[in-house]
């Protein structure tokens, strides 16, 4: 395998070659960088390139590498969300209200380029990281590789865009109400949404956010979490491990504001699937109804205030979008009180539900159906984006409220050749059982 077939093989494989000496860092990141500018021109998924800085860190993985260091990330390119601080350049966030230069590397960044890891490029977002679709004043509109006019999801969009068109590996991502899981899920990807509190850099929106990644297969997922992370139990080993017989509740319960919307048939269809499979492997799988009450709607609080106090930190919040701001002052009410409230009432429910439920882990959808396309949500108020996301999204935000580890799962292709993904939840510290029965359901798929 030379370097430009190397570039979408993951990090999994492409560690395996660098170690074997098959291929060098420099020739791996040569051809990631064009693959990078190849892919851009269509997908408008890149803010910026660090050509110079990812050669020279290359350079110095080889180095590494030829004076016998090891590591199974060492020499292997990434790409960064621009929601985390890269030394040196501007934090854009998706907006044109920041402009501050980043002094220092943010706390993943830094274990990333620790690991031996070469920063080739920052991704775009949505601004502030809010929508479930990844399209802004500042960079414009990210589309999906699968299908032009369609979403790459959001916030992690651009993430999602180069990983599913091959472009490069793996690329960082963070969830606050999905963000992993719905680009996951709109491009095909495993989306792999940690326990809280086990990433570095996580913990924005009053701790419903928490870094991760996006990447082909779990394998891929593991070994960067089990790098970068703190878990008790080696997510990589999971992923090649047979879980003992679980319980598995199906649920298609919504947690919408309003109304969901219906779900699409042929994600029905792939749930009902994946079901069966893991039946097949040995789980008991039961179709459950997941009631969504006050301590599960108190995400609301937390989101929201979360959103506005972003708004609050930017440089120059009258360059925000207007829609920004509008949702933004939809937080103005909740102070410090309701903030502890909402977080008490998370950490309660989240600790409980599997139990309550009698189940080990949950099957459920990611999205009300496939990508939807770009503009959906063109000209809309910042209260009618929120409601329509939610009615479209209402299968995600619970389980970061929650503090649980989920993962936006591959399930095949609709009529239309749109990726379909079912998510799979477990408890809190659970992601062991979790990676290992998503990579079950992953190799029997």
């Amino acid at each position: 395998m030379d370097a430009v077939e190397a570039v979408a093989a993951g990090p999994t494989r492409q560690g395996e070659l660098l170690a074997a000496g098959t291929l060098t860092s420099r020739d791996l990141v040569v051809a990631t960088l064009a693959a990078i500018e190849r892919e851009d021109a269509r997908l408008n998924a890149v803010v910026r390139t660090f050509e110079a800085d990812a050669l020279a860190a290359a350079d110095e993985a080889d180095r590494r590498r030829a004076a016998g260091e090891a590591g199974p990330l060492l020499g292997v390119p990434i790409v960064v969300k621009d929601d985390l601080d890269v030394a040196g350049h501007t934090t854009g966030l998706g907006s044109r209200a920041t402009s501050r230069v980043a002094s220092g590397d943010a706390e993943l960044v830094a274990a990333v380029r620790a690991a031996g890891m070469v920063v080739v490029a920052k991704s775009t977002l949505p601004e502030l990281a809010i929508f479930g679709f990844t399209e802004s004043a500042a960079t414009g509109i990210t589309r999906n590789p699968h299908d032009l006019a369609r979403t790459s999801g959001g916030s992690s969009g651009g993430s999602a865009a180069l990983v599913a068109a091959g472009a490069v590996g793996i690329a960082t991502a963070s969830d606050g109400a999905g963000s992993i899981r719905i680009p996951a899920a709109c491009c095909g990807l495993v989306g792999f949404k940690p326990t809280h509190g086990t990433m570095p850099s996580s913990g924005g929106w009053h701790d419903l956010s928490t870094q991760g990644c996006v990447a082909t297969t779990l394998a891929d997922s593991a070994l960067f979490l089990d790098t970068l992370g703190t878990f008790t139990t080696s997510l990589v080993e999971a992923a090649t491990s047979t879980p003992e017989p679980l319980r598995v509740g199906l649920s298609f319960s919504a947690s919408a504001a309003t109304k969901a919307l219906p779900l699409d048939p042929e994600v029905r269809s792939a749930l009902l699937e994946a079901a069966a499979t893991l039946r097949a492997a040995g789980h008991t799988v039961t179709e459950i109804d997941v009631p969504y009450g006050l301590a599960a709607k108190a995400l609301t609080v937390r989101y929201l205030a979360g959103i506005r106090d972003g708004a609050d930190g930017v440089d120059d919040p009258a360059r925000l979008e207007p829609r920004t701001r509008s949702i933004a002052r939809l937080g103005w009410p909740f102070g410090a009180r309701s903030i502890e409230w909402a977080r008490r009432k998370g950490r309660e429910w989240g600790g409980r539900v599997h139990d309550d439920l009698g189940v080990d882990v949950l099957l459920t959808p990611v999205m009300s159906g496939p990508a939807v396309e770009v503009e959906r949500w063109k000209g809309k108020g910042g209260l009618a984006t929120v409601l329509g996301m939610n009615a479209f999204y209402p299968y995600t935000a619970q389980w970061n409220h929650a503090g649980v580890p989920a993962v936006s799962m591959p399930a095949g292709t609709s009529a239309a050749g749109l990726p379909l993904a079912v998510q799979l939840v477990a408890r809190r510290g659970d992601d062991a059982r979790l990676m290992a029965v998503a990579a079950q359901l992953e190799r029997r798929l």
